[in-house]
């Protein structure tokens, strides 16, 4: 009378081949009342210890030779000097001198690549540039510029104006929310100019310490190194800093390797170069004016105890690979296309 049938999930077993699926039944007694009864087939595959096989033996299993797992490196994010790296590695110097006089060659008056008037319009541009291209940039400011031009202005455009303006860009409507607030906020606390200090400058929304800093350097001229994905992968290939080093990391080596009154030419020599010679994908080594002799990892290029700086003459003529993409602007477009933003917008022939 005090007997009850329970169904038990089936159990399946790994390597058979799955068919119907079968259920156990288990007579429930007044004895065994309080046991319970066997999970599923799930949760008894977890609670199985698995056996610890080593290379040899998956080896012989499969026949062939196992393969490790690339591993992912780690970004540290604590317990680096710059200084004491600097220190330890004393030739980085030398190789940091050879690459400011290569890219001096190369880009000896580097201009700013986004298009601007002045320092509020500077820091507009620089906030729609994040993950984005500085051509989709300038293609958008043209527009905006001639509609808001000063913080008063762009602080009483509507939320939907704005986002029409700028939506080709990423991240557009949270981009066109920190500006509106941004130009608010200068006519509130800074008299409607832009803050010349780090403080003050990441107060404002949307800005956060890269863009800070490239406001600083651009804008005011005071010495700074914002890092940006092509200085940090440069950094990293050359063998400057470490392959786990962070942004924060870089930043520091960069400013110990180079002259401080150097810093804001050095920041747009080294984004000219990463988007024109040392591009992420599809990189050869020895074709590139720099890499051919500091890469760190080099393939099909000269042996490393063969390698030397390559003298300017012969850096003159080489010629750059193929662009990644249309939207990335070149030295040689920029200038271009700066004489014909400055006939545009300063000269006033198409603004007033």
């Amino acid at each position: 009378a005090n007997v009850r049938v329970v169904k038990q999930p089936h159990r399946v077993l790994r390597g058979r081949r799955r068919t119907k699926k079968q259920s156990s039944a288990v007579v429930r007694t007044p004895e065994n009342e309080d046991e319970k009864p066997a999970k599923g087939g799930k949760a008894l595959r977890g609670k199985r210890k698995k056996r610890e096989t080593s290379p040899g033996d998956a080896a012989t299993a499969t026949g062939t030779m196992a393969t490790p797992k690339k591993k992912k490196i780690k970004r540290s994010k604590s317990g680096f000097d710059a200084k004491d790296h600097v220190a330890k590695n004393p030739h980085l110097l030398e190789r940091a001198r050879e690459i400011a006089k290569i890219l001096q060659h190369l880009y000896p008056d580097p201009p700013v690549p986004l298009n601007h008037l002045d320092n509020f319009t500077l820091l507009v541009a620089v906030m729609l540039s994040a993950q984005t291209t500085d051509g989709k940039v300038n293609d958008v400011t043209k527009q905006l510029f001639k509609q808001c031009r000063t913080p008063k202005k762009l602080a009483a455009i509507s939320f939907e104006e704005l986002l029409a303006l700028v939506r080709s860009v990423g991240l557009a409507p949270t981009k066109s929310r920190n500006l509106i607030k941004m130009a608010q906020m200068l006519l509130d606390n800074f008299d409607g100019k832009v803050p010349s200090t780090m403080e003050e400058l990441v107060q404002l929304p949307g800005v956060g310490r890269k863009t800070a800093s490239v406001i600083l350097c651009q804008a005011f001229g005071q010495p700074s190194m914002p890092v940006d994905t092509h200085i940090h992968r440069l950094t990293v290939r050359w063998g400057l800093a470490p392959a786990n080093a962070t942004v924060q990391h870089v930043e520091a080596v960069l400013s110990e390797l180079f002259p401080r009154d150097s810093w804001g030419a050095i920041h747009l020599q080294l984004i000219y170069f990463g988007r024109e010679w040392c591009q992420a994908r599809r990189h050869e080594a020895k074709d590139c004016p720099i890499c051919s002799w500091a890469c760190t990892k080099q393939k099909g290029g000269r042996k490393k105890d063969s390698r030397r700086p390559r003298s300017l003459a012969e850096i003159s003529k080489m010629s750059s690979p193929k662009k990644a993409s249309k939207q990335i602007i070149l030295y040689s477009e920029r200038l271009k296309a700066l004489a014909e933003f400055e006939d545009a917008f300063i000269n006033k022939k198409t603004c007033t």
